[in-house]
């Protein structure tokens, strides 16, 4: 557990990546090996992971989630992970609409977590981003219009150290037994 731990601990959005350091295929593969483990409501696995390497998409894509002056470094990130969401199978529907959640959207987060911790093992550095032109990348990789692309997560080797996480107190967002 501790080194689950000091993972999640040494984990950060990382916003600047070194241009001229691809990342490596099998590490790439590891980490969507680790997407792929992830959990969803009824083993439904509502995702695709549509994984961009191509230097020059790759850029374009980074420019369609730069838009409206955020994400600025997304331009220079070497790999984008963009998670397209999928139907849900037709027990986690009907489970949906009895409990009143949406299910999918719930499993993404899972696995957009899971590609972020497995980019750390690897000595990587991630961005989990949803603030991004949806039907300019959609357009540049071919996503169907009536899909849902609902993350970009940026890859690659940072350049900025490790920051002090800044996190509010424990007892402030944990309760035993009963709400507090």
């Amino acid at each position: 557990m501790e080194n689950f731990l000091k993972l999640a601990a040494s984990r950060q959005s990382d916003r600047a990546y070194d241009v001229t350091r691809p990342v490596e295929p099998e590490k790439l593969q590891r980490i969507l090996d680790a997407a792929c483990l992830a959990p969803s409501a009824c083993n439904a696995q509502p995702w695709k992971f549509v994984v961009i390497t191509d230097p020059e998409l790759s850029r374009k894509v980074g420019k369609a989630t730069a838009g409206l002056g955020m994400n600025k470094f997304a331009k220079d990130a070497p790999v984008h992970i963009l998670i397209v969401e999928e139907s849900m199978n037709i027990t986690s529907f009907l489970g949906a609409k009895i409990k009143d959640k949406y299910f999918p959207l719930i499993d993404i987060g899972i696995a957009a977590a899971h590609i972020a911790l497995a980019a750390e093992d690897e000595g990587l550095g991630s961005c989990i981003l949803g603030w991004f032109d949806e039907p300019e990348i959609k357009k540049l990789v071919g996503i169907p219009a009536g899909k849902r692309l609902l993350l970009d997560i940026t890859i690659g080797y940072p350049t900025k150290p490790k920051r002090k996480k800044s996190r509010k107190a424990q007892a402030k967002v944990v309760s035993f037994n009963k709400y507090q």
